[in-house]
């Protein structure tokens, strides 16, 4: 990367700056390859934060699915991130995770799991028990959230069903164009409908697929679409790929060795002052035990704090120190640094020492993605962009106006420090939430036109992809030698927001 005119002599956030247009080779924005350089199995240069409110097993499924790496968080108990962790291995990769009820839930239930749009839908089916595959023979029929929410809250899902649910054989949709035109078939999508009295009026956009005579996944027309663009993050059997937060203290050896026992891809030594010698530490026991992933550590904004954690052990560094959505540690202690500087200078010691740097934190746009991976980074780590999408932890609820939302909160905040330190007497963590830093609380509304951490990513990408060709680059590691950065006024960025749609 370089700056158009002289070096800045202040530190700087992604709003301060922009990219410039340089002559491009690169014909298609689908020609560029965002596949990250550190060493992980993603595809592509976005990872979910290892946050409470973020990321749990369903979201890291999906996540790897279009290529993206999810942090599991270190607050969950070892047994339950065991669990979490073969479930996400036991997800299936070319179709969607099917949510499945029993015929006895109502439009409520389903509908605290899904979101009120296009392409989602729940499976109705008898099962066995709840950790058992719903036979094929089970599958009582497919409703669609429209459908959901055209009826009463307390509406039994069985009598619902209309017809039999459109069942496709796994075999048959190996090639994404065949899978596209057959789910498109099977749902009737994009034919005039003059449909009778009685005859349900919102059918099914996504069809059953099983294999063996067991249910394995669900697929919609954009899944398919989906499918031919991206490439799933997988480990080395071809299952997706998933990592896992460690903290510093404790057994810190016995708890890394458990989760790459149970399948983890990645572990990541997290702790919000990463350059001290706890994590030092930390580190040096996890690089001990010969465990063949990669270690990211931090966080950390200086070249001091790269060279001293990748002299630890450390392969990835997280970059980032109160530019968090839901992070107040810059106003109760005056530390951080603004991000685009920070992980501009923590990149280039990085790359010096063969290490790789995560940007965690700040992004609110794609552009800021796109001026992290200008700074160097190798992947942009999301936290509250993704806590208010379907797939992140916790119920749907919805507001007296009738929008949904979920609930986030700060990693330092009251409401984890509860979590974190719940086994302790009611004196000692009483101590513990004294300090507590951060939000316990946020409302954050799902975005009616992109409600799934899917729909995000396509938004996303497609920023990116287009910053590439103004450069001129078609992958990460030319973008990060051929991006122009120029320096703005508050005026400059308010000019590039688009205005209101009435004037």
């Amino acid at each position: 990367m370089e700056f158009i005119g002289a070096m800045p002599t202040v530190d700087l956030t992604y709003s301060d700056v922009f990219l410039v247009p340089r002559h491009s080779g690169v014909g298609s924005r689908l020609g560029v390859d965002l596949t990250p350089t550190d060493g992980t199995p993603a595809t592509l240069p976005l990872v979910a934060a290892n946050m409470n409110s973020v990321t749990g097993p369903r979201l890291a499924a999906v996540l790897a699915r279009r290529g993206g790496l999810a942090v599991l968080p270190q607050d969950l108990a070892l047994a339950d991130t065991e669990r979490a962790i073969r479930w996400v291995k036991s997800q299936p990769v070319t179709t969607d995770t099917p949510i499945v009820l029993p015929p006895q839930a109502t439009a409520a239930d389903a509908l605290r799991l899904i979101p009120r749009a296009e392409g989602q839908a729940v499976v109705v089916a008898d099962r066995p028990d709840e950790h058992s595959a719903a036979p094929a023979a089970g599958i009582r029929g497919i409703l669609s959230a429209a459908r959901l929410a055209s009826v009463p809250s307390d509406a039994q899902l069985g009598d619902l069903v209309i017809g039999r649910a459109p069942l496709l054989s796994a075999d048959e949709l190996a090639d994404p164009r065949a899978a596209f035109d057959a789910v498109t078939a099977a749902t009737g999508a994009g034919e005039e409908r003059a449909d009778p009295p009685g005859v349900d009026q919102h059918p099914a956009e996504a069809v059953c697929v099983v294999s063996g005579g067991v249910l394995v996944g669900t697929l919609s027309r954009r899944s398919a679409l989906r499918r031919s663009i991206y490439r799933p993050a997988l480990d080395r059997d071809g299952r997706l790929a998933v990592a896992v937060a460690v903290g510093i203290n404790g057994d810190v050896a016995a708890k890394a060795r458990a989760l790459a026992a149970a399948g983890a891809d990645v572990l990541v030594i997290d702790t919000a002052h990463g350059h001290q010698e706890g994590m030092i530490r930390a580190i040096r026991t996890v690089a001990d035990l010969g465990l063949g992933l990669p270690i990211v550590a931090g966080n950390i904004v200086t070249a001091d704090g790269a060279n001293d954690l990748v002299s630890a052990g450390a392969t990835i560094l997280k970059v980032g120190v109160g530019p968090g959505a839901m992070c107040t540690t810059r106003m109760m202690t005056a530390v951080g640094r603004p991000q685009f500087s920070a992980v501009l200078e923590t990149a280039q010691a990085a790359r010096e020492l063969g290490a790789h740097v995560w940007a965690d934190g700040g992004v609110r746009y794609p552009r800021d993605v796109a001026l992290a991976l200008a700074a160097g980074a190798a992947s942009v780590m999301i936290g509250s962009w993704f806590a208010g999408t379907a797939e992140s932890p916790g119920e749907l609820r919805t507001d007296p106006d009738d929008r949904q939302y979920k609930e986030s909160w700060g990693m330092a905040s009251t409401k984890a420090v509860q979590g974190r330190f719940g086994g302790l007497d009611a004196y000692e963590r009483a101590r513990k939430e004294l300090f507590a830093e951060g939000i316990s609380s946020s409302k954050i509304y799902l975005d009616p036109l992109r409600p799934g951490v899917e729909d995000l990513v396509d938004m996303i990408t497609s920023g990116v992809r287009s910053s590439f060709t103004y450069a001129g680059a078609d992958s990460l590691r030319e973008f990060h030698v051929r991006a122009r950065v120029g320096l703005q006024s508050a005026a400059g960025y308010e000019e590039g927001k688009a205005l209101p749609v009435s004037w």
